[in-house]
């Protein structure tokens, strides 16, 4: 790569560091979106837009929150916010360099919105939120590193830069989403996507017809799952472990449907004749890390649509519980816990009332809440006892 000429009082930006420890294997970018960066301003710039980008994401998913729903999205944004930062990192301190603004990192989180069902005010207002967070880190470290007498005439040139490339950027992004949205109208995907949650909304719908568009018959019984990607797996694992998780509660046919780039929402059909009565799944033993949900069999439309809703009460709960989750949670454990789980405020308020001090963050008090809980075992057991 040649090397380009910095624009003349742009050598700031090549001064840039970032305020944490930040290491370069942890960009969202692709490998080569870093290199090339890299050879262009070095490592500490590169370093500091790895974070700049980091925060962008964490702001828009905490403004916006339907981009949020687990580290598969997160990532999927982080993607377009830390790649667009080192992108116009590189546009600011060299115009002369030949580069679109937007990049295939972007493109690939705009057809992920489209697959997810995010509007497309929502995904103008995180480019706004985005280009809000740029310049103000862009604008915060020209304040610092450059000289007095040339300040304010930088902070309006850099800031006229970064409104440019937002500008085209937005442009490319409407672009390919609504290009998107119209492949993805007029695909067999969408077809089955828009059937499935017809069904799950409750919606009139011809059963038959809709058998047909799924390929899955929905008058047998059914047990649905909900599979998601950790930290550590690719959402080509999704289809795998969920068709072997089905497989071992006994599911004769499948259904799948990817839910943006990170989940899956999947249906077994299972054997036998009972409404309810829970399978008896084999250990699935998995060399990736993808969590599974499940719900209790149902039959039917209905059933179909009672164990999903299961699933996700079931997977809102393994969400809530961060890395200490399960790989795989089943509603028939847990459902008590998630009736609490769908009003956390009242929850917290319930357990802060029953407990008082016990329920703080302190080291000492797991020890002590396990202790009450054992005496009060042994009490009610001798108290049974007297009573016999």
């Amino acid at each position: 790569m040649t090397q380009l000429p910095t624009a003349p009082g742009r050598e700031w930006l090549l001064e840039l560091r970032p305020r944490g420890p930040i290491a370069l294997d942890s960009a969202a970018s692709s490998s080569p979106r870093v290199a090339e960066t890299i050879a262009h301003v070095g490592e500490e710039p590169v370093r500091c837009a790895i974070e700049v980008g980091h925060a962008m994401a964490v702001t828009i998913t905490r403004e916006i929150p339907v981009f949020g729903g687990g580290d598969g999205p997160f990532q999927m944004l982080r993607k377009g916010t830390e790649s667009s930062t080192l992108r116009s990192l590189v546009l600011l301190a060299f115009p002369a360099a030949e580069l679109q603004p937007i990049t295939e990192e972007a493109l690939e989180g705009d057809r992920d919105f489209v697959r997810r069902g995010i509007a497309l005010d929502k995904v103008l207002r995180g480019i706004r939120l985005g280009h809000a967070g740029m310049a103000q880190a862009f604008l915060g470290a020209c304040e610092d590193l450059v000289a007095g007498d040339r300040l304010a005439d930088e902070m309006k040139a850099v800031s006229e830069d970064l409104f440019r490339y937002i500008d085209s950027f937005s442009d490319s992004m409407v672009v390919e989403f609504l290009a998107e949205r119209d492949r993805w109208i007029t695909s067999a995907a969408a077809a089955r996507d828009e059937t499935v949650r017809h069904v799950l909304s409750g919606d009139d719908i011809d059963v038959r017809a809709a058998t047909s568009v799924l390929s899955y018959d929905l008058h047998r019984r059914h047990l649905a799952l909900i599979a998601w990607v950790g930290r550590e797996s690719e959402a080509s694992d999704l289809g795998r472990v969920a068709a072997a998780e089905l497989a071992a509660c006994g599911a004769t046919s499948t259904l799948m449907m990817p839910v943006g780039s990170s989940a899956l929402w999947a249906w077994g059909v299972l054997p036998g004749s009972g409404p309810t009565a829970t399978p008896s799944p084999a250990p699935v033993v998995r060399d990736t890390d993808v969590h599974v949900a499940r719900g209790l069999p149902g039959r039917g439309v209905e059933g179909f649509r009672r164990s999903h809703q299961q699933a996700a009460r079931a997977e809102r709960l393994a969400r809530l519980a961060g890395d200490r989750a399960a790989r795989s949670t089943d509603y028939a454990d847990v459902s008590a816990i998630t009736l609490l789980a769908e009003d956390l405020p009242s929850a917290r308020d319930f357990v802060a009332r029953e407990l008082g001090p016990l329920a703080t963050r302190t080291s000492a008090m797991p020890t002590l809440r396990e202790t009450l809980l054992r005496s009060r075992s042994v009490k009610h057991c001798a108290g049974s006892r007297a009573r016999a």
